[in-house]
């Protein structure tokens, strides 16, 4: 059946003002199940319009009270868990299983950031004459324009959503258009919930000129994005020639370390889920193993023999391990890169191929004797490709896990603890998994160093990036 995905302003869905749509794809059989609007810059001047009176509105909400309900609209995404992971799975395509795993953690993030809101709390210090003091308040920082990505649809929308509307600003939220069902679920939780309707918009269309006219706005006063490094410093290029704040999560190209003292076994069949969830879209995936050569052949041959194993499918059907990619553009990009390393030497142990006559179903693929040029181990894979480097020099090892720009995500298998201690404090990453894989939940701060991030979310400081401070000096 084709749905009719709108545009989200003030509480209401609509359609653009120009009438402008384009198809959403199920990536499981790449046919249209949808369409979604586009905004014109009418459209877009409404939504900040619209925010700053919700901005008014929710900011004077009482801490308390925001808290409690965003707690309610975590209930509400728990309770209609099966109709929300069957949204994010027809659009994006994962497992229903892994989708379901998603609608958890939106809620847990929305939930996180309402008891964070019920922490806020300014100070005041003694003066330093008589009778004098000084007191530091904390206030939101204003209208939050956000853009989310299509391979944690709900979840990364809800990480935003958390700590702008914990920290009591109003959002104008621009996700991927290829998965809009996902994020306007979570609003409509939001709303039921009692956020004032004016304080969340959600809108879609040409990513190019709703970025533009948001960072354009004087009203929008802060920046969240995740997504790739190319837009992101356009973004925050873009919003520091008019002194907004940005936060983003870019991309990653997480190395990963497997040393000679675990059982190569263990490893492989822990670090295959790994890479192979999501189909390996997601910017925490591990994707260059470098496995100790003493163990090497042992856990390639694993490797191999478990991403043969998996269950490649539609996301609806029971069973399946691993889904499509989410899109054409993607489907090409992962062939690209097979076929780059496999040119310039590679080989292809398992995989580099297209599964189906329908849909973006590509194998599993794992490559070996990949050379440092090839693509692969130089652009974000995003994509189920998994390539192994043998080594045996642990410092050159590390030079060659640390030499790129991206600084998100890494790994370290190991129980030495001497060695794992040594090689966390070398791996220039803002997160380090150690013997297991890495999910974001909110009780704890994440973010990247080097090119893939600004700031942080979640946490007890989830709240922090869209805060601003007011500091007054109160003589006696």
């Amino acid at each position: 059946m084709s749905h009719e995905f709108r545009l989200l302003i003030d509480g209401i869905e609509r359609a653009g003002s120009a009438a402008q749509s384009s198809d959403v794809v199920d990536p499981a059989t790449g046919e249209a199940i949808g369409s979604v609007a586009h905004a014109t810059a009418d459209d877009l001047t409404e939504a900040v319009r619209v925010s700053v009176l919700g901005l008014r509105s929710w900011s004077t909400t009482s801490p308390w009270e925001r808290g409690r309900i965003l707690k309610r609209a975590a209930d509400f995404l728990r309770a209609d868990m099966e109709v929300a992971a069957r949204t994010i799975t027809r659009e994006q395509g994962k497992p229903l299983v892994q989708a379901r795993l998603e609608v958890e953690r939106s809620a847990d993030f929305l939930e996180w950031g309402g008891e964070e809101a019920r922490r806020i709390a300014d100070y005041s210090v003694a003066g330093r004459s008589p009778g004098s003091r000084t007191e530091v308040q904390v206030h939101p920082v204003g209208v939050v324009a956000t853009f989310t990505p299509w391979n944690f649809p709900m979840a990364l929308a809800a990480k935003k959503f958390a700590g702008a509307l914990g920290a009591g600003c109003s959002v104008i939220c621009k996700p991927s258009q290829e998965t809009p069902g996902s994020v306007l679920t979570l609003a409509r939780a939001l709303l039921e919930a009692g956020v004032p309707p004016a304080a969340i918009s959600v809108i879609f269309g040409e990513p190019g000129m709703i970025s533009d006219h948001l960072v354009a706005a004087p009203e929008v006063a802060k920046l969240s994005f995740t997504g790739s490094i190319p837009i992101g410093k356009r973004l925050a290029a873009a919003a520091g020639a008019r002194i907004k704040t940005v936060s983003m999560e870019l991309g990653g190209h997480a190395p990963v370390i497997v040393c000679g003292d675990v059982d190569p076994i263990w490893a492989a069949d822990m670090l295959a889920t790994a890479k192979f969830h999501n189909a390996g879209q997601f910017c925490l995936s591990p994707s260059r193993f470098f496995v100790e050569n003493s163990i090497r052949d042992r856990f390639v041959a694993r490797f191999v023999e478990r991403a043969e194993a998996l269950r490649v499918g539609p996301g609806q059907d029971p069973g399946i391990d691993m889904g499509p990619v989410a899109n054409a553009r993607r489907l090409s990009a992962v062939e690209a890169m097979v076929e780059d390393a496999r040119m310039r030497g590679a080989t292809v142990l398992t995989g580099g191929r297209r599964l189906r006559n329908e849909g973006y179903f590509y194998a599993p693929t794992v490559l070996d004797d990949v050379p440092e040029d090839a693509s692969v181990l130089n652009e974000e894979p995003f994509g189920p490709i998994a390539p192994m480097l043998g080594f045996t020099d642990e410092a050159e090892m590390l030079r060659r896990a640390n030499r790129l720009d991206f600084g998100l995500a890494s790994y370290v298998v190991t129980h030495d603890p001497v060695r794992q201690r040594r090689l966390i404090d070398a791996l220039e990453y803002g997160v380090v998994g150690v013997n297991g894989p890495i999910t974001h939940n909110p009780e704890a701060a994440l973010g990247g160093w080097k090119e893939s991030g600004m700031e942080t979310e979640g946490g007890p400081e989830i709240l922090k990036p869209y805060q601003r401070t007011k500091h007054l000096s109160l003589a006696a």
